[in-house]
């Protein structure tokens, strides 16, 4: 009997990625703006500056900086997030890091569903930011419970996303006709909905008690609150976002504005407050207004190394225990001018990073290297100092969770940040979710060796062919 063929998880990824940002353009007609404006930077960069043109498509990394987006996501209980492991899992999306965001007044703690190997990240780097509602950073026991039974009795996913995501487990993939029905039965997770499930009495409860709260449990399902692109220069989409009538947000998160980008670099435009209909004790729905989804941009850098990580972690300490950035904007020019003197120690080329052991890189031959008959033994400094091999920053695929809350409390105001007792649990977190989440640092290391083997490898083959 013939094996039927099975679509690649890269292929399902990109098609539930293109039917998501689809969906959402149509739900928030200011993405599909967002979309016009990167694009157009995007094409300006690469015009003015040809050589880095050159290296994204040496590196195989040009095609995928359009088709890239994140999403972002909040659960309400531990059911919804082990399902929603197995859900990615066919699209070949696994979590990789912990993210306590109770640190920053936030009562969630979160992974981040990617592909994690260098062939996939390449094909379609989708990712989606899955946050987890911590119930236990409720204050108020009795509202604590309501919404605890508010959430058991929702679900979710259709009864056809589990039935394919069930067939995909047991037969180890899904044919054409089956992936397409997996990606229009999987997608109706993700869509707003503009009834909610609780009255507009509790909604306001739970809103008092923390905004992303009423986000969560109110609600029939995860809408995707916001879908970013990827973008080659922030500060100029920033500019220009006023021209496209777009209002952003006053200071892009992360780092300060550099030669050779680090980590990650956020900016959006402000949350959407849309009508909402709440259900009364008569069957009757009354009008109200929900704030959630916004639309946001990022601008990606290279992956630090844990000594490089560590160092980013002081100088942004630095700049904030001067000026920390205000919801309303009103410091944002003080914040800049600090944050850019505090990461003046962090080097700003790509060589001092590399000696320094800060950052990740792929190595590769270079055209004199594909030609040479070179000791595939010697050292990597010495193939490099010898124009041999050649070094490109490994880009960073995950997320920073200051700035994840910085674009959250911005978008919903000052009075969105509370303070919670910071309490990372990730063994909790595990539990819930089924499986461990992957630690970044190992990946980006294994994508750098395994670069390095390649380069020898075939330095080997040239020298056996003499």
């Amino acid at each position: 009997m013939t094996q039927p063929a099975f679509v690649s998880s890269d292929e399902i990824r990109s098609m539930f990625s293109a039917a998501m940002s689809a969906m959402y353009r149509n739900e928030v007609p200011a993405y599909g703006t967002l979309m016009e404006l990167v694009a157009k930077v995007n094409d300006e960069t690469l015009a003015i500056d040809p050589k880095l043109k050159e290296r994204l498509e040496e590196t195989d990394s040009l095609d995928r900086i359009s088709e890239e987006r994140h999403g972002a996501i909040r659960l309400g209980t531990p059911a919804e997030l082990a399902m929603m492991r197995r859900v990615f899992s066919v699209m070949g999306m696994y979590p990789v890091g912990y993210y306590d965001l109770s640190t920053a007044g936030v009562p969630v703690h979160s992974t981040a569903f990617r592909p994690v190997g260098d062939a996939s990240l390449k094909r379609n780097p989708f990712r989606v930011f899955t946050s987890l509602l911590r119930l236990d950073l409720i204050a108020d026991e009795k509202l604590r419970a309501e919404a605890e039974a508010t959430l058991a009795t929702r679900q979710i996913f259709t009864a056809g996303a589990v039935e394919l995501t069930e067939k995909a487990e047991k037969q180890g993939g899904l044919t054409q006709t089956d992936a397409e029905r997996f990606v229009s039965k999987a997608l109706e997770t993700f869509r707003w909905h503009d009834k909610a499930r609780v009255s507009a009495e509790m909604y306001d409860r739970l809103h008092a008690a923390h905004r992303l709260i009423a986000d969560v449990v109110s609600f029939k399902g995860p809408h995707i609150n916001h879908l970013t692109p990827r973008t080659l220069d922030i500060d100029l989409v920033q500019a220009r976002m006023p021209e496209y009538g777009i209002a952003p947000k006053a200071v892009v998160e992360g780092p300060p504005t550099r030669k050779c980008a680090i980590l990650l670099r956020q900016t959006s435009f402000k949350a959407l407050n849309e009508p909402v209909l709440f259900e009364g004790e008569g069957g009757e729905w009354t009008e109200g207004s929900h704030t959630a989804r916004f639309g946001e941009i990022e601008q990606r850098g290279i992956a630090l190394t844990p000594k490089g990580r560590a160092l980013y972690d002081d100088l942004l300490n630095v700049s904030r225990k001067i000026v920390r950035p205000a919801a309303d904007g009103s410091n944002a020019a003080e914040y800049e001018k600090a944050l850019a003197e505090a990461f003046v120690p962090f080097p700003d080329t790509w060589e001092a990073i590399r000696a320094e052991g800060l950052g990740y890189f792929a190595y590769s031959l270079t055209e004199k290297g594909r030609k040479a008959k070179a000791d595939a033994s010697a050292t990597l400094d010495s193939l490099i100092a010898d124009g041999l091999v050649q070094f490109d920053p490994i880009v960073y695929e995950d997320f920073l969770p200051v700035s994840a809350a910085g674009i959250f409390q911005s978008n919903l105001g000052d009075d969105a940040t509370q303070d919670f007792v910071a309490s990372p649990n990730q063994q909790r977190f595990e539990t819930d979710l089924g499986a461990k989440v992957l630690n970044e640092f190992d990946h980006y290391a294994g994508i750098e060796q395994a670069s390095i083997d390649d380069c020898r490898r075939a330095l080997s083959a040239l020298q056996a062919a003499e």
